[in-house]
């Protein structure tokens, strides 16, 4: 491209929400994820069946950044939060937020490390830990069982035999030790 022509390709828009494309026939914007592959990638990472998302549209907002609204509004959207993030993307190892993880985690199936008491609590107390997991590398699900039920508390990080507590500082917990 010469210095007097410009390039009118749209391109990501930090400031703003976009919806994502449905498939890459859609997309516009270089290297904006689509609908089907975000549904894809729970699903092959996690487990999570498809239909988990029904009814959600997935929106991008900085640079991969990917949100699901249980509703729908014009695209693009100026405000500030819409529905819940879920996932950075527009990197070599898509990351789950500890958010999605509570709130779709329950459905997960793959990628899934039972914590214990001890180790649950050291998980939401921000420690990382040697844990004895045969399982994938990578961002796993640390759920722990409550109440007779697994339930999702956030994602690890699962590395050399050590898994890495990637809970946010805000949101870390000083609990006595779990059941």
């Amino acid at each position: 491209m010469s210095d007097t022509e410009t390039d009118d390709r749209p391109t990501n828009d930090g400031q703003r929400f976009d919806r994502l494309p449905e498939t890459a026939d859609g997309r516009v914007v270089a290297g904006r994820p689509t609908r089907e592959e975000v549904v894809t990638w729970w699903e092959n990472r996690y487990g999570v069946p498809p239909e988990t998302w029904d009814g959600h549209t997935f929106w991008e907002k900085g640079a991969g950044k990917i949100w699901a609204f249980a509703d729908d509004v014009v695209s693009p959207a100026d405000v500030e939060g819409l529905g819940l993030r879920i996932l950075r993307a527009r990197q070599e190892h898509w990351k789950p937020s500890t958010n999605a993880v509570q709130r779709f985690g329950g459905a997960a199936t793959k990628n899934v490390v039972e914590l214990d008491g001890e180790e649950a609590t050291r998980f939401v107390a921000g420690e990382d830990q040697e844990i004895d997991w045969d399982g994938d590398w990578g961002y796993l699900v640390a759920a722990h069982e409550l109440a007779g039920e697994r339930e999702p508390i956030g994602v690890g990080l699962f590395l050399h035999g050590e898994l890495r507590s990637t809970v946010p500082k805000g949101r870390q917990e000083d609990l006595p030790e779990l059941d």
